[in-house]
């Protein structure tokens, strides 16, 4: 658990800490127009990154289910690695240009192959490393890791401004969370080197002709045999990785630039929002693994349509830091119902053979299209000047995730791995 869950803290650090630190970096690379059409330049870069996780979700998905997950942990963090030294040394547009801008993009695609299949390596390594019954705990410290990686950014980013002037901050400091996140990364290398394979992965490695063939384990063509369930996963995702960046990672913009609050308090409540979040992950996925899945998620898309108005309209007038943490929290705690268990889910519906792939080849164009424009199209309907219209788009996302949690099947009872005879196909291949 430690070991899977651990890289993927800094990966979320690095992809996260983009967006926290944006509002420094913005007019570095973008200076003409207002802040808002330099945070929208930023935003179109971070969504572009997005586009790439469906590249990163086939490549490092069939990595995966070829040649281990281990070997696709090992690869995500080095390309996390790579991308966060190209952003801490980036030029400016003073210095080049826009050329500092294309080094910027061609970080974030570094980025996207990444994440791309680092969700869905350490959700099936996770999950595949859990015992029968205790899936939906054990798994949901990926999400634990994730907040954890977007909490160390805020952290240093409050440690920053409270030891940097705002000057310093948009001239040079912004670029020492991108250093961190680099050696970060170096370490969780080293630490993923010594994993242990899963059993559940071994033991499909192990089958031989009793298995599936060969040429199609991690391929397109075989993960193409599970179509319902890869349009499943995709409208799955749909409400839930939109709810998740509107209320966690497009919040401190949006309480600081709707809002009106201070870019201090913004990130000191958004700190203690996500940590509150964090803790209360193990929580649901626990009770997840005595009721099911599904009634978790229809009380997170349920939330999630009857709250998204209020909950956005008031977080736009609200004026001071508490009440901007109550009503965060709430959002968050809604949607925990969908973070604290979207990943074992996703890894319950396929057998091993195209479980890394199918976990991350439709996840990752949810979230292309959901997920990584969230921050985009919020700003776009602000700079429009109707905002609320991005809070319905959030409303009728949720719903069509709604139908999709009232007519799925239960997967908490699916069998990833049981000890076999010789010549025996195990059960997760048969399914």
């Amino acid at each position: 658990m430690i070991g899977g869950s651990v890289g993927n803290m800094i990966e979320w650090y690095d992809w996260f800490v983009y967006s926290t630190f944006s509002v420094y970096f913005a007019s570095a690379f973008f200076p003409e127009g207002n802040s808002t059409a330099q945070l929208l330049r930023t935003a179109g870069i971070f969504a572009v990154g997005f586009f790439m996780r469906p590249v990163g979700g086939w490549l490092l998905g069939r990595i995966g289910d070829r040649k281990g997950r281990k070997s696709a942990l090992t690869t995500t963090v080095t390309l996390m690695s790579l991308s966060a030294i190209l952003i801490a040394i980036a030029p400016t547009y003073d210095q080049v240009g826009y050329f500092g801008a294309a080094v910027l993009l061609v970080a974030r695609l570094l980025q996207g192959l990444s994440v791309g299949g680092e969700y869905a390596a350490s959700a099936t390594y996770l999950t595949e490393a859990s015992a029968p019954g205790r899936r939906g705990f054990f798994s949901s410290f990926q999400m634990v890791s994730m907040k954890l990686g977007q909490l160390v950014g805020l952290a240093l980013q409050i440690a920053l401004q409270h030891t940097m002037s705002e000057a310093t901050l948009s001239s040079w400091g912004w670029r020492v969370p991108f250093v961190v996140g680099a050696v970060g990364a170096a370490g969780i290398f080293w630490l993923r080197r010594n994993l242990l394979e899963t059993e559940a992965y071994e033991e499909l490695d192990g089958t031989g002709a009793d298995g599936p063939a060969p040429d199609r384990r991690g391929t397109l063509r075989g993960l193409l045999e599970y179509k319902r369930e890869f349009l499943l996963i995709i409208a799955f995702s749909m409400g839930g990785t939109l709810c998740d960046y509107t209320y966690s990672t497009y919040m401190t913009k949006y309480l600081s630039n709707t809002a009106g609050l201070s870019k201090t308090d913004a990130a000191l409540v958004s700190f203690a929002a996500i940590a509150v979040m964090m803790l209360i992950q193990p929580l649901a996925g626990a009770l997840s693994d005595r009721v099911g899945r599904r009634p978790l998620l229809i009380a997170f898309a349920v939330g999630a349509v009857l709250g998204t108005v209020p909950l956005m309209t008031a977080l736009g007038h609200v004026t001071t830091a508490g009440g901007a943490f109550a009503l965060m929290l709430t959002g968050l705690v809604i949607i925990t119902g969908y973070t604290s268990i979207s990943g074992v889910v996703k890894a319950e519906m396929f057998p091993a053979h195209v479980r890394a792939l199918g976990v991350a080849l439709p996840y990752a164009i949810a979230n292309a299209l959901f997920g990584g424009t969230a921050e985009y199209v919020a700003l776009w309907f602000k700079d429009a000047g109707m905002e609320s219209g991005f809070y319905w788009y959030v409303t009728a996302c949720s719903a069509v995730s709604l139908i999709v949690y009232v007519t799925m099947r239960e997967t908490r009872d699916a069998v990833f791995f049981q000890p076999r005879k010789a010549g025996e196909v195990p059960e997760s291949v048969a399914r």
